[in-house]
């Protein structure tokens, strides 16, 4: 079936916009020109005329690798911390994010699904080679960045559980490498449903240490509700404000690679594209996964931030690394109960939270390696073994740990601690630098007629929210840069210290919006050679 606007031509814009040929295979790295995640593309046969749940669970899976990475690691001390310091102020943001997260998200799948191209592959077909290379660099340096965290919260996790030299643990972490040369002999819809047992695991963990605290449901309730008071930088508790802890909960739960990675998993139901309503359908019930699977992040989020209020006394978590907050679960002083304090006494507190930052840490391995074989693929046509990939993604991402371990070695326990999670947080910042050039081609695309049709272009309340969540966010991302540049250099940073960040953060934050002119302009060439193109082929058909 064919529509005006060259429906069934989406699977070929690809090589229009680009006049490329067969992918040709040069050892261990492979040019790539094809469909995304091309040996698991279509792969999953999906039942037609069953019932709702039956299609649902077989639909299920593509959201819970996505919601992954709102739960990874880094989400874990900025919750926590905003629980200790500001009670349930801060309920509304992980809301907001969790909400805002949902709509991208659909917007990135509905991509996948009715262009039969990921994010990456969609921007690169209408961008220059240069501008392709710059945004992959880019990219390449957010998902590093997330890698960093989980190498460590992987790393401690071993530490906490095993009392591996954390050195040794680092290093042990790059093995994880072998299982997801396992994860692939298995079969694409084994790994979502171990994703999804590691998600029930984190889950059961938080839910279960919320539960024993008996917290005040209905303050909980209550934080749901925005504030004026919610993004203020004039509260101060510990250093920190509404406002830092604010884009640090943003900041950690929306994520550029995320976008890219629910635009190719998306396409690994088999669909019949000739058949509009199968395409219906399969956007549909992809809609429903991954709303389902954001929400159990939501619940994981939430539980964060509620163990920071209920699980401890307000303000006894001093160190709010991961090395911190295990010693607090099972450090009868510093628990808000007398139920809590005595099941901490068995150490089962502290046990369930190094089990869970474990299973976190092993879920983003797969999503993160997944990830970057969709944007090296889609941004500079090249491909290499999903194993490889992880091996040198991982051996990047350990080194900077190495370091921080290695000159905090001598320094005592609790300032490798600190500096460990320093080095967590300020890592994020490149982010922040990402975030704008996947959400607003995402947006642009999905509100073109001539990209989607009349049928799957965004409805105009979706359009408006669309537009409102990227000027939001990219706005607050750039407002929270400069602090995030300050932390580099310390809590003890000079006059000059800080000044020389400020300048640092300004120049960046010139060049993101100069690199997003760059962007739209692109874009917008690209659509018109598009719909030059894609005229030429209809008048042909």
């Amino acid at each position: 079936m064919y529509n005006e606007h060259g429906f069934k031509i989406y699977e070929r814009w690809y090589f229009v916009l680009n006049d490329e040929k067969t992918p040709r295979k040069h050892h261990l790295i492979e040019y790539a020109n094809g469909k995304s995640l091309e040996e698991i593309n279509g792969s999953i046969e999906v039942p037609k005329g069953k019932g709702f749940w039956r299609t649902l669970f077989m639909y299920s899976g593509p959201g819970a690798l996505v919601a992954v990475g709102y739960m990874d690691p880094g989400n874990w001390s900025t919750s926590i911390t905003g629980g200790q310091n500001f009670q349930y102020l801060l309920m509304s943001v992980i809301l907001m994010s969790s909400l805002i997260a949902m709509l991208l998200q659909y917007m990135a799948a509905k991509l996948g699904i009715v262009s039969q191209m990921d994010l990456a592959q969609a921007i690169r077909a209408r961008t220059s080679k240069s501008l392709g290379i710059v945004l992959w660099i880019l990219t390449e340096l957010a998902i590093m960045a997330t890698d960093i965290a989980e190498v460590i919260g992987a790393a401690i996790a071993l530490y906490l559980l095993f009392h591996i030299p954390l050195v040794i643990a680092v290093f042990i972490t790059v093995f994880d490498v072998l299982l997801l040369l396992l994860l692939t002999k298995i079969g694409f819809r084994k790994i979502e449903a171990i994703v999804v047992c590691l998600i029930l695991v984190i889950l059961f963990v938080f839910a279960y240490q919320v539960a024993l605290s008996d917290p005040n449901w209905g303050a909980v309730m209550g934080g749901f509700i925005p504030t004026a008071d919610t993004f203020s930088s004039s509260i101060k508790v510990g250093g920190d404000t509404p406002l830092s802890g604010a884009l640090g909960i943003i900041g950690a739960t929306v994520m550029p690679h995320n976008l890219y990675l629910h635009s190719a998993v998306s396409q690994t139901r088999k669909i019949d594209h000739t058949d509009e309503e199968d395409v219906a359908r399969t956007v549909r019930f992809t809609t429903w996964d991954s709303n389902i699977q954001l929400t159990a992040a939501f619940f994981v989020n939430a539980l964060l931030l509620i163990m920071g209020v209920a699980v401890f006394k307000t303000g006894a978590v001093k160190d709010p690394s991961f090395f911190g907050l295990f010693q607090a679960l099972s450090d009868t002083s510093m628990l808000s109960n007398g139920v809590l304090i005595g099941v901490a006494k068995s150490g089962i507190l502290s046990v369930l939270f190094a089990v869970a930052l474990l299973a976190s840490g092993q879920n983003s391995t797969i999503t993160g390696t997944l990830t970057g074989q969709v944007i090296m693929e889609g941004f500079v046509h090249m491909r290499m073994p999903l194993w490889l990939r992880r091996l040198v993604t991982r051996l990047i991402s350990v080194i900077p740990v190495l370091i921080c371990v290695a000159m905090t070695g001598g320094k005592g326990a609790i300032q490798q601690h600190e500096a460990l999670n320093a080095l967590m947080n300020n890592s994020q910042v490149f982010l922040a630098f990402a975030l704008p050039f996947s959400m607003l081609p995402l947006l642009m695309m999905t509100d073109s007629k001539l990209e989607m049709g009349d049928r799957f272009k965004n409805s105009p309340i979706i359009k408006v929210l669309g537009w409102f969540s990227v000027i939001a966010l990219t706005g607050l991302n750039m407002k929270g840069l400069p602090g995030n540049i300050e932390g580099f250099f310390g809590e003890n940073a000079s006059s000059a210290q800080l000044a020389l960040a400020d300048n640092i953060a300004y120049l960046l934050i010139a060049a993101v919006m100069l690199l997003l002119v760059w962007t739209i302009y692109d874009l917008y060439k690209g659509n018109r050679r598009l719909a030059a193109k894609l005229g030429g082929v209809d008048n042909a058909l």
